[in-house]
């Protein structure tokens, strides 16, 4: 990375100034006592301290549990001492509403405006007062994510570095899947517009930070900010999810096409199955260069779909990469046949292996022949491709039929005004469930629930269409950062012995 530039913040910085930078915070790290195998948390929003710590910890053996800056205090403080956090790196602004909640004695870094008045020890002080660090080749860890799964209490997912003689051979594996899925190869120029927070953006900035010329890194999403840093810095490559997507084509006619994205060749997306309709009109715009794939936290990038293929095989995430597999499971726990649903479990080889941080019996718990199950519900067809249905815990049967909410989510995302949106199964005394849809309006968007589910009656089957719809001004969100569908359940199943 030392001949490349990064954009972070507002900030031009070379590759090589960053990459001392890195070294100088492994040195304070390991002078506060930080060691191989330690963790860290970090705060923060997208910046060069991001990627500074990302460089460090590579470089000292450590992992940086990252933490969604949007969390409340109480669930940042579950994150920093469940993961055993040595110490925690924060935006000063984000701060206050954590004092009192953490552990006392933790030591603490803030970055940012108002860092040397809060008290505790500046971030830019420290490290530019650090030595360069010159310690022994450990070793390199990433990130510690945490994820809920199937469950509402989040597991820190620690995965088992490569030992340092089979480096080389092993990063050659996971270079091959990360190109196949994220496009970013040597001398490329990518984009990331979404929080390092998250598990995906978390692998793309480290790679990005590894084989990239020109890597710039946004503080947040803005669709035409984003347009216009593809045209400015001639960007290649750029990570981007459904929702991005969503509010992408939600952009006039004329807006779009004020820019010149000529110099995209790939356009990598995961997180959540993409809506066959919001695809065909990336690929409409773009050209086939849209990317999907289905990945997890603890089992890295499974499978990838291209735009030709998803043409062809509408709703699909496409075929396994690097060798990874996919089987489908039905409730007996026998492998299903071609198109038939059950629950997914997969296994990437080319990634470590991984444990549960402080609950190692849950990994046993999701693990089956060797394959580890995500919680999702999906089915392959008779060429191998994966389709992705729905997570197991969202599945709704009502009447004896099973209907699978992301599918009307994704249609209802496309809807002129609505921001975000959860679709669940309610008690009902015929049916057993029926389906609630709660929407999130944009701001300054006025909706009518009569009109929406006329406008999803022309779009997908009857039976689908939520026989209740009610507006939310905000929909609650887990750990991980996804709406908190267990909460809104709650709500209408309150009281009740059985909950589906």
């Amino acid at each position: 990375m030392t001949d490349s530039t990064i954009y972070a913040g507002g900030k031009r910085l070379p590759g090589a100034a960053l990459a001392a930078r890195g070294l100088q915070v492994a040195a304070g790290l390991a002078g506060l006592g930080v060691k191989e195998g330690d963790v860290i948390a970090v705060l923060l929003r997208n910046g060069l301290p991001y990627l500074e710590i990302i460089l460090a910890c590579k470089r000292l053996g450590c992992y940086y549990c990252p933490i969604n800056w949007h969390f409340t205090a109480a669930e940042v403080a579950f994150l920093v001492e469940d993961s055993g956090a040595r110490l925690l790196i924060a935006d000063a602004d984000l701060w206050p509403p954590l004092r009192g909640a953490l552990p006392a004695g933790l030591p603490l870094l803030l970055t940012g405006p108002g860092a040397a008045l809060a008290g505790h020890a500046d971030y830019d002080a420290w490290r530019d007062s650090q030595p360069c660090y010159e310690g022994p080749q450990v070793a390199p860890r990433g990130h510690m994510a945490y994820t809920s799964g199937t469950t509402g209490r989040p597991k820190g997912v620690v995965r088992a570095p490569f030992p340092l003689a089979h480096l080389a051979s092993h990063l050659a594996r996971v270079e091959e899947v990360v190109t196949a899925a994220y496009g970013l190869r040597p001398g490329c120029r990518a984009l990331l517009p979404a929080p390092i927070y998250h598990s995906a953006p978390s692998v793309f900035a480290q790679v990005a930070l590894r084989v990239c010329e020109t890597f710039v890194l946004t503080d947040r999403f803005d669709p035409l900010e984003v347009l216009r840093l593809i045209e400015a810095h001639r960007i290649d490559t750029v990570y981007l999810v459904p929702i991005m997507y969503v509010r992408l084509l939600k952009l006039d006619a004329a807006a779009r096409a004020a820019y010149d994205l000529s110099s995209l060749r790939f356009v990598a997306s995961t997180g959540a199955p993409c809506a066959p309709e919001i695809k065909r009109a990336m690929i409409e715009w773009l050209g086939p260069i849209i990317h999907e794939t289905y990945a997890s936290s603890e089992a890295g990038m499974i499978t990838v779909i291209d735009s030709r293929e998803a043409l062809e095989r509408p709703g699909s995430a496409g075929r396994p990469i690097g060798g990874a597999q996919v089987r489908i499971y039905g409730e007996d726990g026998s492998p299903c046949a071609a198109g038939e649903v059950g629950r997914i479990h997969v296994r990437q080889p080319a990634y470590a292996d991984f444990t549960y941080r402080n609950n190692p019996r849950a990994r046993a718990e999701v693990e089956k022949d060797g394959l580890i199950g995500l919680g999702d519900l999906g089915y392959l067809d008779e060429d191998g491709y994966l389709y992705v249905c729905d997570r197991e815990s969202d599945l709704v049967i009502s009447g004896g039929v099973n209907i699978y909410p992301a599918e009307i989510e994704h249609q209802l995302m496309q809807y002129p005004g609505v921001a975000d949106c959860a679709v669940f199964g309610i008690p009902d005394a015929e049916f057993g469930e029926r389906l609630m849809a709660l929407i999130q309006p944009a701001p300054g968007a006025s909706l009518q629930p009569a009109d929406l589910m006329q406008w999803l009656g022309q779009r997908i089957a009857r039976y689908k269409v939520p026989r209740e719809l009610q507006l939310r001004a905000a929909l609650p969100r887990d750990d991980n950062g996804k709406i908190a569908k267990r909460m809104l359940r709650a709500e209408f199943w309150a009281g009740r012995q059985r909950k589906v």
